[in-house]
């Protein structure tokens, strides 16, 4: 198995977009994700789990969501970005949807089986493109962001699982329950696992824990959800 990169230049609101593709050209017709990475875009730490999940028998697209040559060098740049982004949430989610667009034409990629991942904002561009109504199996959140749009959801397809750090402070208890209420009320296949001594960015290995364990690495937490993320697919996509 060789997996190779990519680059798929593509249009969109906003656009043009650069992300990346990831697939073993060997591997025939296989399922497709998107990967959307969090609140600072693309870098090597997404790319390399984007290559990892290409592993598990998928073809993925890591989502470039702010636009080609918008890239965020800190904290400070990336969070303008992402209030740009999230700014207008109608826009976001035709972005997101011309990203699966996208996904499908990829060579190789079984157009009736795709999916997505989403870690932080990305997590949330997850939700957001289940709450388009978009046509995919099952979508994948990693401490997400849970707000809804400011409008109306379409019918929800698409499993869901949620991976969450129970001291989260960006989604507290009532924000966390709210998204089982929504989800719930929508009548979605979903699951919700909470990890305790664990908060947001549990995935971020570059990042360590701080002492409230409401941010930072939790080790025991990420390989427990990316199992979980292994399971699921597995069952979605058998």
């Amino acid at each position: 198995m060789s997996i190779q990169r990519h680059t798929v230049i593509h249009e969109g609101p906003g656009g043009p977009f650069e992300s990346t593709a990831f697939l073993d050209p060997s591997a025939g017709v296989q399922p497709g994700l998107l990967l959307f990475p969090n609140f600072l875009g693309a870098q090597q730490s997404y790319a390399e789990i984007a290559e990892d999940i290409a592993g598990l028998g998928f073809k993925v697209l890591e989502v470039d969501f702010y636009g080609q040559g918008k890239r965020a060098s800190d904290g400070e740049t990336a969070t303008k970005l992402m209030g740009e982004l999230v700014s207008d949430r109608a826009v976001m989610r035709d972005r997101l949807l011309g990203a699966l667009a996208e996904l499908r034409k990829l060579p190789g990629v079984d157009a009736a089986k795709v999916g997505a991942v989403g870690f932080c904002l990305g997590g949330k561009c997850v939700l957001d493109l289940a709450r388009a109504g978009a046509d995919i199996a099952g979508g994948v959140v990693f401490h997400g962001v849970y707000d809804r749009p400011p409008f109306p959801n379409a019918a929800i397809t698409a499993k869901l699982l949620i991976c969450h750090g129970w001291n989260d402070p960006l989604c507290p208890p009532d924000a966390t329950a709210g998204l089982a209420q929504e989800l719930t009320e929508a009548d979605v296949d979903w699951q919700l696992i909470a990890y305790g001594r664990t908060g947001h960015a549990f995935t971020a290995a570059q990042m360590p824990m701080n002492e409230a364990r409401s941010f930072g690495f939790q080790p025991d937490a990420n390989r427990r959800s990316f199992k979980a993320m292994e399971n699921f697919l597995a069952e979605v996509f058998a």
